[in-house]
């Protein structure tokens, strides 16, 4: 058999085994976009990104977390859906899809950031909304401390987040945590970044896309090729209990 022969079986094997539908997910800063953005380059994949910026009320909600926080929400769990129906109309089984964004996340900041009359009102719209959404066939949830999220935050200089403060990221990034621990609807594949720099460090990139092309059912934590070289572990965090979300 010939050599062109074996890298065109080896291309079809591994193409069979990425996941049709990726969505890349974490607190703000650990890096969803970027990797995002590899994979779908790397997948010949559409990509689709959150529309962040496009929230009016965003930069106001940093400001003013309990005078902004309703209309936020809202606007993102219509723009999200609105993205999501888009996602419906296209041909899953034709175009490979990376998000860096998983829409169930939405209730992580609701139930963080609205009260409970608000809540409800949130609640009934999300059970109109819900039933419309297509899962991922594997989500990649991205963890990091604190201070790297906070300096990743500083360093890209987005005005609207010039007011997030840090003690808001470490109240996200519990709720995150809580949230993914309890995570089932799809398999799910942990990542912390404290330790890997998919960027500028080649290797770490190609050692996490092999992991993302080994299907497995459930959760499973990724373990860096740089630790399985002798450096030290990154210890996956692990959530307090808070009753963050309804069960």
């Amino acid at each position: 058999m010939s050599k062109k022969w074996r890298r065109l079986i080896f291309k079809t094997i591994m193409d069979s085994k990425i996941p049709r539908y990726v969505a890349v997910e974490g607190v703000i800063g650990v890096g969803k976009t970027t990797l995002a953005k590899l994979l779908a380059e790397r997948f010949h994949a559409k990509r689709v990104n959150e529309e962040v910026e496009a929230n009016p009320f965003l930069s106001k909600f940093y400001s003013d977390r309990r005078a902004f926080a309703f209309q936020t929400q809202i606007f993102f769990l219509l723009s999200r859906y609105k993205q999501q129906q888009g996602i419906l109309q296209q041909d899953l089984f034709g175009q490979q899809i990376v998000s860096d964004y998983l829409f169930a996340k939405d209730k992580i900041f609701a139930y963080l950031n609205l009260d409970q009359n608000e809540i409800s009102l949130y609640e009934n719209l999300w059970k109109l909304l819900e039933p419309g959404i297509v899962k991922p066939d594997l989500v990649v949830y991205l963890q990091a401390e604190i201070d790297l999220l906070s300096r990743r935050v500083k360093e890209r200089g987005r005005p609207f987040e010039h007011n997030l403060s840090r003690d808001y990221l470490a109240e996200l990034s519990e709720a995150y945590n809580h949230f993914f621990f309890n995570y089932t609807e799809t398999p799910l594949l942990v990542v912390n970044v404290n330790q890997i720099d998919v960027v500028n460090h080649p290797e770490d990139f190609e050692d996490l896309v092999q992991k993302i092309c080994q299907p497995h059912p459930g959760t499973r934590y990724y373990v860096p090729v740089s630790s399985q070289k002798g450096k030290k572990k990154p210890k996956p965090a692990e959530p307090k209990e808070q009753n963050l979300l309804p069960e």
